[in-house]
């Protein structure tokens, strides 16, 4: 009878051990999971109200100092809210010559999320877990954009450096929708880029 009493008692500490510690291991089992996840073929704009069809490409133009830009930028008005195109992991909330106030997020597949020229950080700290549609900051002018139009930068990089977002964003899963509606001749311009509908 004892022997059967200490397995029930052992039986019921551990569970309640693992209910204690699921969190835990959760939470340090999420980066490899993160990483292990397919990149995403499509994101959604990271402005919020911004529709994809206003967006223009920005990508490799020429920057002082003989650089080259490595994403796109979005305009909106000052304040505006800037959401995570991807859920993720916050890896820094901080500043640099470039980009001033800026959030840096790895999501699915290992890419990391750049956003930039913030005007100010919403609550978000460095280690954080999050959603995609998460709020990061509010658009804004800092770092190298100062005194121009306020807008985000928003750059994704690979394992081989930036690659270009705005494909991406072009094909949002909202626009993919309207567009599986509509006849092919009426078919938004995203239907042609890699990773649109019908592509693998």
């Amino acid at each position: 009878m004892r022997t059967l009493l200490l397995t029930l008692l052992a039986a019921v500490l551990l569970m309640l051990g693992y209910e204690l510690a699921a969190p835990a291991i959760e939470r340090a089992l999420y980066p490899v999971r993160l990483v292990a996840m397919p990149k995403p073929r499509t994101l959604p704009v990271p402005v919020e109200g911004v529709r994809a069809r206003a967006l223009r490409d920005t990508w490799g133009g020429a920057r002082g100092a003989g650089r080259k830009h490595e994403g796109i930028d979005i305009f909106a008005r000052r304040g505006t809210p800037v959401l995570s195109s991807t859920e993720g992991i916050v890896t820094q909330v901080g500043t640099n010559s470039l980009g001033g106030l800026v959030v840096w997020v790895i999501g699915p597949g290992g890419q990391r999320h750049y956003y930039a020229h913030l005007d100010r950080y919403a609550d978000v700290k460095e280690g954080m877990r999050i959603q995609a549609g998460r709020v990061l900051g509010y658009v804004g002018d800092s770092g190298n954009a100062k005194g121009t139009p306020p807008h985000l930068h928003y750059g994704v990089y690979d394992i081989g450096g930036a690659i270009n977002p705005y494909p991406l964003l072009r094909c949002a899963p909202a626009d993919i929708a309207a567009a599986s509606a509509q006849a092919p001749a009426e078919a938004p311009d995203c239907q042609r880029l890699p990773g649109g509908p019908g592509k693998a």
